[in-house]
This record gives structure tokens, sequence and C-alpha cells, in this order.
């Protein structure tokens, strides 16, 4: 009973914090996948070249970023950025999570291009069109629809790593989660309360993208399963 009304207790004082901060963690992750996606896209492009420079500057950025913990990469992006640029610590911690992301996001870009039948190249090429023509007429736009379940639950992965950037000031969920404990001195309830508003914005997203998915019809035609939430 003591800690449902300590919950309530932290509902009560901290609500309107934790919702401004909410608005914050959404927009952080929305504004860092737009940026992985377009890191992501000039990489996959890298990878799917015939150009052998282009494609081990790819293999090396993707093989780094994957091998490094992103507590690591967060404070080293964000201080290194930091040394060279004037930015917010709201910007310099998108584009250190957009650097992160991009390098999953270039890979499910590659996949995505490279599962388009290499007819559909061929025709368009017949047709007149140049490379990147058909690139951009033909191939990316089936490629995105394909890639929307693998970009679905990276976004939502990319929603949950937000919280490491309360370690460089920025004041999302967890970085009130964070002051709020310090204030109250309830930790076990208030990281109780943050993990509620977690699980609300993965199940909010979960169905936006599952929705997306049935109107653009993804995987129409062969079976094909809903984004899964990735926990």
């Amino acid at each position: 009973m003591e800690f449902l009304v300590n919950i309530a207790s932290i509902f009560e004082k901290h609500g309107v914090e934790f919702l401004k901060a909410t608005v914050l963690t959404v927009e952080l992750t929305v504004v860092s996948l737009l940026i992985a996606c377009v890191i992501g896209l000039i990489f996959a492009f890298f990878k799917v070249s015939n150009i052998k420079v282009l494609e081990k500057i790819a293999n090396a950025y993707i093989f780094i970023i994957r091998g490094m913990p992103l507590i690591v990469q967060l404070m080293f992006l964000y201080y290194g950025i930091s040394s060279i640029f004037v930015l917010s610590d709201f910007a310099a911690g998108a584009l250190a999570l957009g650097i992160h992301s991009g390098a999953y996001i270039a890979e499910i870009f590659r996949g995505a291009i490279q599962s388009i039948d290499k007819g559909q190249m061929e025709a368009g090429r017949s047709l007149g069109m140049t490379y990147f023509k058909t690139m951009r007429r033909i191939i990316l736009p089936q490629s995105f629809k394909r890639a929307i379940p693998a970009l679905a639950n990276q976004f939502i992965i990319g929603l949950k790593d937000s919280s490491l950037v309360a370690y460089i000031a920025v004041s999302e969920l967890f970085n009130h989660a964070l002051s709020a404990q310090a204030y109250n001195y309830m930790p076990l309830e208030t990281y109780f309360v943050v993990g509620v508003y977690y699980l609300i914005l993965v199940l909010i997203f979960t169905l936006l993208f599952n929705k997306l998915e049935s109107r653009m019809d993804v995987g129409k035609g062969k079976k094909h399963d809903k984004v899964e939430v990735a926990f």
C-alpha cells in the first residue's frame, strides 16, 4: 500500500515535468532517427557500390560503431562534437545517437536494396534511365517499404537508448527520474514510474508502426510478421 501511495505522490509532484520530459524524449528519438536514416542511406550506397574504397569505409564505420558500447560512443562523440562545434546538449545528443543508429540502419537499407530483384535495375536501365534515376524511382521506394519493419524496431530501440543522454545533461525522461529520486528519496518508486512511461511509449509506437505496415501492405502476398517490440 505504501508503494502505491508513493507512486501517486510522484505523479502528483512530478507529473507535469515527466510529461514535458516525455515530449523531449520523443523529439530526441525522432531527430536522431532522421539523422541516422541519412547516414545509413549514404553508407548503404557505399556497401552496394562497386567501389572498393567506399565499401571498406562503410565496413570500418559499421564495425567500429557496433563494436563499442553506446555509452562510450556517446561520451566520445559528445565531447568531440562539443570541442569542434558549439551545439546545445539536445543537438549534440541527437547527433551522437544518430551516428550510432546509422550503422544499424545502413545494414537495414543495404539488405533492403539487395533484396530487390536485379532485373528491375536492368529494366530501368533498358528504358534509358541512369543508375541513380533507376535507384531513386524504382529501387529505393520498394526498398524503403521492405525496410519499414526493421526501421520501426530500430526506432523503438533508439527510444530506449535515448535514456543514456541523461548523462550529458539532456532533460529527457531518465534524466528527470534521476533528479526526482534525488529530491524525493524514493528511487524504487521513481524508477518504476519512469519505466511505465517508457512502456507506454513503446506500446504506442508499436501500434502506430503496425498500422503503418498494414496501410502500406508491407509483405503483401507473402508471410510477414508484425513489428516486434525490441525489449
